[in-house]
């Protein structure tokens, strides 16, 4: 289990394993989206980023960067922006080390303009059950207050 430092900070070079492992079944294909749900809800991007290899490849809509401090910095940037954010994940497929996951989140700007985000992701884990690989595309549609589906 992975611990705080004495100052308190979480050492994200830290590796521990991150059950259910590879190979997936149905059953812990879905866990594994439910946990990255719960994780990405906390808004937490310390939290997030143990859930993923210290050189985990990301591609998030434009945006290409590897490595947990990058996926820290990457997080905390994305939540000062996107205000309010809650997320939906559910399974799409799975295969041995590999995931698939359609999402959609709501969020508002700072000026309180709410959107609502679609998005496919594949995921590839390691053995150890940490995902090495995460390619996110995400589309953006504008929504009303009053259209928030999840809350």
């Amino acid at each position: 289990m992975t611990t705080p430092t004495p100052t308190g900070v979480v050492d994200l070079a830290a590796v521990d394993p991150k059950p259910p492992l590879p190979p997936f079944t149905e059953a812990t294909a879905r866990q594994k989206v439910q946990a990255a749900e719960d994780a990405w809800n906390s808004r937490d991007p310390e939290r997030v980023a143990l859930a993923y290899t210290p050189d985990s490849e990301w591609r998030n809509r434009d945006q290409f960067f590897t490595g947990r401090t990058a996926i820290v910095n990457f997080l905390r940037a994305k939540w000062q922006k996107e205000q309010g954010y809650r997320l939906r994940k559910s399974l799409w497929a799975f295969t041995d080390n590999r995931i698939a996951v359609r999402f959609e989140y709501e969020w508002h700007d700072h000026t309180g303009q709410w959107f609502r985000s679609y998005g496919n992701e594949m995921w590839e884990f390691a053995e150890n059950g940490l995902m090495q690989r995460r390619f996110a595309s995400i589309n953006d549609v504008v929504i009303g207050k009053e259209d928030r589906r999840i809350i």
